[in-house]
Protein backbone atom coordinates (compact mmCIF):
# COMPACT_ATOMS: atom_id res chain seq x y z
CA UNK A 1 0.00 0.00 0.00
CA UNK A 2 1.07 3.51 -0.87
CA UNK A 3 2.32 6.02 2.18
CA UNK A 4 0.78 9.14 2.83
CA UNK A 5 1.79 12.21 4.13
CA UNK A 6 -1.14 13.98 5.67
CA UNK A 7 -1.07 17.67 6.43
CA UNK A 8 0.96 17.20 9.93
CA UNK A 9 4.17 16.24 7.67
CA UNK A 10 3.32 12.58 8.99
CA UNK A 11 3.90 9.31 7.35
CA UNK A 12 0.95 7.39 7.41
CA UNK A 13 -0.92 4.40 5.61
CA UNK A 14 -4.20 5.70 4.40
CA UNK A 15 -7.32 4.28 4.82
CA UNK A 16 -10.21 5.29 1.96
CA UNK A 17 -14.02 5.10 2.04
CA UNK A 18 -15.30 6.32 -0.68
CA UNK A 19 -13.63 9.44 -2.65
CA UNK A 20 -12.24 10.71 0.34
CA UNK A 21 -9.60 10.15 3.13
CA UNK A 22 -10.85 8.90 6.48
CA UNK A 23 -8.14 7.88 8.11
CA UNK A 24 -5.34 5.61 9.13
CA UNK A 25 -4.75 2.45 9.82
CA UNK A 26 -4.10 2.27 13.29
CA UNK A 27 -7.04 4.94 14.02
CA UNK A 28 -4.79 7.82 14.33
CA UNK A 29 -3.68 10.58 12.02
CA UNK A 30 -1.66 11.95 13.85
CA UNK A 31 0.32 10.22 16.93
CA UNK A 32 -0.64 13.00 18.69
CA UNK A 33 -4.11 12.57 17.70
CA UNK A 34 -5.93 8.96 19.17
CA UNK A 35 -8.96 7.46 17.34
CA UNK A 36 -11.57 9.19 19.41
CA UNK A 37 -10.09 12.62 18.14
CA UNK A 38 -10.29 11.42 14.67
CA UNK A 39 -13.93 10.13 15.03
CA UNK A 40 -15.20 13.84 16.59
CA UNK A 41 -13.17 15.26 13.73
CA UNK A 42 -14.09 12.91 10.89
CA UNK A 43 -17.86 12.48 11.93
CA UNK A 44 -20.56 11.21 10.29
CA UNK A 45 -21.97 14.33 9.52
CA UNK A 46 -18.76 15.62 7.92
CA UNK A 47 -18.33 12.39 5.62
CA UNK A 48 -22.28 13.03 4.52
CA UNK A 49 -20.99 16.56 3.84
CA UNK A 50 -17.65 15.18 2.15
CA UNK A 51 -19.10 12.50 -0.05
CA UNK A 52 -22.29 14.54 -1.38
CA UNK A 53 -21.21 18.01 -2.96
CA UNK A 54 -23.29 19.52 -4.96
CA UNK A 55 -22.47 21.71 -7.89
CA UNK A 56 -19.37 20.31 -9.20
CA UNK A 57 -19.68 21.30 -12.92
CA UNK A 58 -17.83 24.33 -13.28
CA UNK A 59 -19.84 27.77 -14.71
CA UNK A 60 -19.10 28.12 -18.25
CA UNK A 61 -19.24 31.69 -18.82
CA UNK A 62 -18.35 32.84 -15.07
CA UNK A 63 -17.59 36.46 -13.74
CA UNK A 64 -14.80 35.09 -12.06
CA UNK A 65 -13.24 32.65 -10.83
CA UNK A 66 -10.87 32.42 -7.72
CA UNK A 67 -8.73 29.33 -6.50
CA UNK A 68 -7.41 28.58 -3.06
CA UNK A 69 -4.70 26.67 -2.19
CA UNK A 70 -3.63 25.22 0.73
CA UNK A 71 0.18 24.59 1.08
CA UNK A 72 0.34 22.98 3.98
CA UNK A 73 -1.90 19.58 2.85
CA UNK A 74 -2.18 20.60 -0.57
CA UNK A 75 -5.83 20.65 -1.12
CA UNK A 76 -7.04 23.13 -3.37
CA UNK A 77 -10.64 24.59 -4.42
CA UNK A 78 -11.29 26.38 -7.51
CA UNK A 79 -14.97 28.54 -7.47
CA UNK A 80 -16.80 29.90 -9.99
CA UNK A 81 -19.39 32.52 -9.44
CA UNK A 82 -21.89 34.82 -11.27
CA UNK A 83 -23.75 37.43 -9.81
CA UNK A 84 -26.67 39.79 -10.09
CA UNK A 85 -26.11 43.14 -8.34
CA UNK A 86 -25.45 41.82 -4.94
CA UNK A 87 -26.63 38.59 -5.36
CA UNK A 88 -24.92 35.08 -6.37
CA UNK A 89 -26.77 33.86 -9.11
CA UNK A 90 -24.70 31.05 -9.92
CA UNK A 91 -21.69 28.83 -8.51
CA UNK A 92 -19.71 25.47 -9.49
CA UNK A 93 -16.87 24.80 -8.50
CA UNK A 94 -14.00 21.96 -8.61
CA UNK A 95 -13.04 20.22 -5.00
CA UNK A 96 -9.81 18.23 -4.65
CA UNK A 97 -9.15 18.44 -0.85
CA UNK A 98 -9.57 16.03 2.26
CA UNK A 99 -12.81 15.32 3.86
CA UNK A 100 -12.92 18.63 5.46
CA UNK A 101 -11.89 20.62 2.77
CA UNK A 102 -15.04 18.54 1.35
CA UNK A 103 -17.53 19.27 4.09
CA UNK A 104 -16.83 22.70 3.53
CA UNK A 105 -17.12 23.10 0.08
CA UNK A 106 -20.35 21.13 -0.12
CA UNK A 107 -22.22 23.57 2.77
CA UNK A 108 -21.19 27.06 0.76
CA UNK A 109 -22.36 24.74 -2.43
CA UNK A 110 -25.61 24.29 -0.73
CA UNK A 111 -26.33 28.01 0.25
CA UNK A 112 -23.80 30.55 -1.75
CA UNK A 113 -26.65 30.65 -4.77
CA UNK A 114 -28.90 33.38 -3.70
CA UNK A 115 -26.81 34.59 -0.48
CA UNK A 116 -25.54 38.74 -0.58
CA UNK A 117 -21.72 39.35 -1.13
CA UNK A 118 -22.12 40.86 2.43
CA UNK A 119 -23.73 37.51 4.18
CA UNK A 120 -21.04 35.49 2.25
CA UNK A 121 -18.10 37.62 3.77
CA UNK A 122 -19.75 37.09 6.97
CA UNK A 123 -20.16 33.80 6.61
CA UNK A 124 -16.23 33.30 6.06
CA UNK A 125 -15.70 35.41 8.81
CA UNK A 126 -18.22 33.23 11.52
CA UNK A 127 -16.10 29.93 9.77
CA UNK A 128 -13.26 31.25 10.97
CA UNK A 129 -13.98 32.91 13.85
CA UNK A 130 -15.22 29.25 15.23
CA UNK A 131 -12.25 27.76 14.06
CA UNK A 132 -9.47 30.33 15.37
CA UNK A 133 -11.71 31.94 18.71
CA UNK A 134 -13.92 29.27 19.24
CA UNK A 135 -17.14 31.30 18.35
CA UNK A 136 -20.32 29.81 18.38
CA UNK A 137 -21.63 28.60 14.53
CA UNK A 138 -24.24 30.26 12.80
CA UNK A 139 -28.26 29.17 13.05
CA UNK A 140 -30.03 29.56 10.31
CA UNK A 141 -29.40 28.28 6.88
CA UNK A 142 -25.64 28.44 7.77
CA UNK A 143 -26.04 26.47 10.34
CA UNK A 144 -24.08 23.13 9.33
CA UNK A 145 -21.13 25.21 10.42
CA UNK A 146 -21.37 23.65 13.36
CA UNK A 147 -19.54 20.57 12.10
CA UNK A 148 -16.66 23.09 12.44
CA UNK A 149 -16.41 22.85 16.20
CA UNK A 150 -14.40 19.73 16.97
CA UNK A 151 -12.17 20.83 14.02
CA UNK A 152 -11.05 24.31 16.11
CA UNK A 153 -8.69 21.87 18.53
CA UNK A 154 -6.48 21.01 15.21
CA UNK A 155 -4.90 23.82 13.34
CA UNK A 156 -2.89 21.87 10.84
CA UNK A 157 -6.34 21.28 9.35
CA UNK A 158 -7.63 24.94 9.94
CA UNK A 159 -6.18 25.76 5.69
CA UNK A 160 -8.25 23.28 4.30
CA UNK A 161 -11.18 24.17 6.10
CA UNK A 162 -11.18 27.77 4.87
CA UNK A 163 -10.57 27.53 0.99
CA UNK A 164 -14.16 27.38 -0.44
CA UNK A 165 -14.89 30.24 2.20
CA UNK A 166 -11.76 32.20 0.96
CA UNK A 167 -12.18 31.52 -3.06
CA UNK A 168 -15.59 32.69 -2.63
CA UNK A 169 -14.80 36.14 -0.83
CA UNK A 170 -12.14 36.52 -3.44
CA UNK A 171 -14.54 36.12 -6.46
CA UNK A 172 -16.71 38.50 -5.22
CA UNK A 173 -13.57 40.95 -4.50
CA UNK A 174 -12.72 40.46 -8.52
CA UNK A 175 -16.05 40.96 -9.80
CA UNK A 176 -16.90 44.24 -7.14
CA UNK A 177 -13.62 45.63 -8.73
CA UNK A 178 -14.41 44.61 -12.52
CA UNK A 179 -17.54 46.88 -11.67
CA UNK A 180 -15.50 50.00 -10.12
CA UNK A 181 -13.46 49.55 -13.12
CA UNK A 182 -16.04 49.79 -15.68
CA UNK A 183 -17.88 52.64 -13.74
CA UNK A 184 -14.43 54.54 -13.95
CA UNK A 185 -13.76 53.49 -17.33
Amino acid sequence: MDQFVDCCGETALPIWEGPFYIGVEGGSIHPRMGSHMLNDVYNKRILELAGNIPLLERLPVPDATATAHSRLCGSTVTIDLTMDEDVVTGFGHDVRACALGQASSSIMARHVVGSTAAELREVREQARAILKDGAEPPSGKWADLSVLVPVRDFKARHASTMLTFDAVVDAIGQIEAKRRETVAG
